[in-house]
Formats: structure tokens, sequence, C-alpha cells
């Protein structure tokens, strides 16, 4: 029988799975949001040190946490915990796709999680997430969730899209993932992208976020005050705005 969810919400969603007798998933430790009496919880190594270092090393945490129920139905809850979208993807036995660092929510206790390398030097210093990404392989269903709004593309054959650095959420394995540099001298002191950006080359399909978290805690820092007193662009502005309004 197929595994029973729901994602509800917007900016900050929660995929609820309804747990039959017999069904397991399991998440990284303490990615569990909340759950109903029926459901176990047993944390465990994931498959030995081996498994707990490799985790670690893309970005999840020692240990994993399953969830299953022994005579009833069961619910558990996962939330989101920065703003974005969750993503459920149904992958068939032996199919993979490879996703973002801390990406990862919950799956189906068939599904693999391991590392991925990135085998290009240029790739790994400049593709955005550094050389270890997470590879997950069916079957099962698995939940990830990214940074914004997500778009979907599916590339065809030799097909080319470039894509700013950070925008990458996931991809299938037959997609190349690679890094060039930004052509035109104009557009590398002028154009404000940066000095690279991230080539995908099809086939396949390629997942888009449209915030990156990094942009958006680099935007934030803008405006909070600097040691010394000093605000971020426009920060004064908006304290003396608040204080007129105030009546301060």
């Amino acid at each position: 029988m197929a595994l029973q969810y729901e994602i509800q919400g917007t900016t900050l969603p929660v995929v609820t799975i309804q747990l039959q007798p017999g069904e397991r998933i399991y998440s990284s430790a303490g990615g569990m949001s909340w759950m109903s009496d029926p459901v176990i919880m047993d944390t465990n190594t994931g498959g030995g040190l081996g498994r707990m270092v490799r985790r670690a090393f893309s970005g999840e945490s020692l240990f994993i946490v399953d969830y299953f129920t022994r005579d009833q139905v069961g619910e558990v809850a996962f939330a989101a915990e920065f703003p974005g979208k969750i993503v459920d993807v149904e992958l068939p036995e032996g199919r993979s796709v490879i996703v973002q660092k801390d990406a990862f929510m919950c799956a189906e206790k068939s599904v693999d999680l391991d590392i991925h390398f990135r085998r290009s030097l240029g790739t790994g210093l400049f593709g955005g997430e550094g050389f270890i990404l997470q590879r997950l392989t069916g079957p099962g269903r698995v939940f990830v969730n990214f940074d914004g709004e997500i778009v979907q593309k599916t590339l065809g054959p030799g097909e080319r899209l470039r894509v700013d650095t950070g925008h990458v959420a996931m991809f299938e394995p037959t997609v190349n993932f690679n890094v060039e540099m930004m052509r035109g001298f104009k557009n590398i002191l002028l154009g404000g992208e940066g000095l690279f950006l991230a080539t995908l080359t099809g086939p396949g399909r390629v997942w888009l976020q449209t915030m990156p978290m990094a942009k958006l805690a680099l935007r934030i820092a803008q405006y909070i005050p600097r040691p010394g007193g000093s605000d971020g662009p426009s920060g004064g502005l908006n304290v003396n705005m608040n204080q007129l309004l105030g009546g301060q």
C-alpha cells in the first residue's frame, strides 16, 4: 500500500504521514515535530559507524530515528526549518536523486541515504554547496525541504541550463553538474552575478530554488547594526522612522 501523507502550509510547510502497522519511515535525529501516541521511536546508527561518518559529512546527524506502529494507525509530522517548500519524490528501485546538504527531511525505510562526492575541483570549490552532497536511492518515497519556491525543469540530451550558484536544489544523476567562469569582462565586473555560474547539462530533471538561504542571510545582515553603533544600509533611517511613528 502506498504511503499516506499530506503536505500543508505555504511559507513554512509541514508534512504529516499516516503510518499503518508494518510501515516504517526514518529521519535524522531531531527532525520530528509531533507524533501521535501509537507511534514508536527507535534511534539507531542506521548501518554502523561508517554510515554515521558519511551522514555527518553530508550535513546530517550521526544517528537516525525510525518511526513505526505495531497494531494501530499513527501520525508523525515533520515541519520545515526555514521558509520554503517540501518536495516529495517517489523513487523506483535503483533510481537516485542528488540533493543539497541539509535538505533531507524523512523517507521510507527502503530509501538509502548516502553522500555524493563532486569529482571536479572547480565544481566543489565554486558550485555553492561544497564537495559533498546527498544521494537518495529508491525504492520508496522521500521528502526534502528547499529554500523559497521550487521550479522544476526537464533537460533533453545535451540541453544546457546556466544557473546562479546556490539555486540548484536537486537533480537526477544523469544530469552533468559543472561550474564555468562568467563570460565577458564587463559581466564579471559589473554584472553582479559573481565569477562563476553552475552549468547543468541534460538529460534529466532539475529542481531549482528561488531563495537560497545564504543569499537571504547576506541581505538580512546588511540591516543588522554593526559594532560601534553604525547601522547597515538604511538602518539609521529605519530607526528614525520608527521613533517618529512611535512618538518617541
